[in-house]
């Protein structure tokens, strides 16, 4: 049995085998995952309907089973409201952030360092958020 909320085989395996620097791509549902596969991710579909499951609840549950060390989320145009980047930044903490031209962020998601994508039902605009994997410090390693 698991301890943790996070019972999806399919990321629980995906993110067992993701080790340090691995890329996890949390995607709205508007992003056009089939063009984004990778030669190393595998894509999961939890968008059922639009809203279900939105972005914040699936990267709550990857903030459970994984250490997140950075976060890179598309420009925005100026005019556009990105609320979500913030509350993103909230959950994240004390992480590397970045923001990154659309274009230069797909190419991002298609990189080898994907392991895994998952679709959400998010409908909020600018969602897309893909997370760099960091390292599980043991006790005596704090100091780094």
């Amino acid at each position: 049995m698991l301890k943790t909320a996070v019972i999806h085989p399919t990321i629980m395996e995906v993110l067992a085998r993701s080790g340090h620097f691995a890329q996890v791509v949390i995607a709205d549902g508007n992003l056009p995952v089939g063009a984004m596969t990778g030669p190393n991710s595998t894509t999961v579909h939890l968008n059922f309907r639009p809203g279900l499951l939105d972005a914040i609840t699936v990267l709550e549950g990857i903030l459970e089973v994984c250490p997140i060390q950075g976060a890179i989320v598309m420009e925005k145009p100026v005019e556009a409201n990105a609320e979500i980047h913030r509350a993103y930044k909230k959950l994240l903490g004390d992480v590397t952030w970045e923001e990154m031209e659309r274009w230069s962020f797909y190419d991002k998601i298609r990189n080898p360092n994907t392991t895994l994508i998952i679709q959400t039902g998010e409908q909020r605009r600018f969602a897309n958020l893909i997370l760099t994997v960091g390292v599980v410090k043991m006790a005596e390693e704090s100091n780094f």
